[in-house]
């Protein structure tokens, strides 16, 4: 674990870029950024990939996901998977402060942050937050928007396989009722404006149950804000 925190340590401080190399350099150097982070033109309501000029894909057109708005900072690619993967399970929580520049530059990401009455990071079951030792998606959201945290309000009440072993099927099916509205919180629900945050949108299963309960509980906005989208 030491190993582990002074790794995380180094990732705050100027050091090789992660990606090319360079030195000195920040976590991920302006020119990785540059040419890894160019924004996309993507669905407002899933944040796939759409042609230049389309607003919203076919498959959201057909069946409307629950969620407002949907933005995504880079596509789940090299180098940011590689990158993802070990901030999220080799604990390198210094690269959030890369991952919340990323975020902050992403279009529309901080009129929805400004606009918001909330941000909640997608909680972890106490299962799995025991085993990875922190909520990846609470640290992120800690990098853009720390005064608009709310941990309490949503809950993940089911533990669940991770969303990565399973197909789409699988993924829709084992998120069914896994959050809940605090019963005490209720009040700050209804007709509320939300920002979700998580670090990985695949199918979208997650972000769509929690945004669900939100819904139901008389949320009046909730956008998904994810750092990497799969595509």
């Amino acid at each position: 674990m030491f190993v582990e925190l002074i790794k995380g340590m180094l990732g705050v401080l100027p050091s090789q870029c992660l990606v090319c190399r360079a030195w000195p350099s920040e976590a991920v150097c302006e020119a990785c950024v540059s040419r890894f982070a160019q924004p996309k033109t993507r669905c407002d309501r899933c944040a796939l990939p759409v042609p230049a000029g389309v607003i919203c894909c076919g498959a959201c057109l057909k069946n409307p996901p629950p969620l407002d708005a949907c933005l995504a900072a880079v596509a789940y690619d090299f180098p940011w998977s590689d990158l993802i993967v070990n901030y999220k399970f080799h604990h390198w929580v210094g690269r959030a402060g890369a991952f919340g520049l990323l975020l902050h530059s992403t279009p529309w990401v901080d009129p929805a942050l400004d606009a918001a009455d909330w941000v909640l990071p997608m909680p972890l079951s106490s299962q799995r937050l025991k085993s990875r030792g922190f909520n990846q998606a609470l640290v992120l959201a800690q990098q853009i928007a720390p005064h608009k945290i709310n941990t309490h309000l949503l809950l993940r009440i089911k533990d669940t396989p991770p969303q990565s072993t399973l197909n789409r099927h699988e993924r829709l099916n084992s998120v069914k009722d896994a959050f809940a509205v605090n019963p005490l919180l209720f009040p700050k629900v209804k007709g509320a404006r939300f920002v979700l945050v998580d670090d990985v949108m695949t199918s979208g299963a997650s972000l769509f149950s929690a945004a669900k309960v939100l819904r139901a509980a008389g949320a009046a906005h909730i956008t998904g804000l994810v750092l990497a989208r799969t595509e």
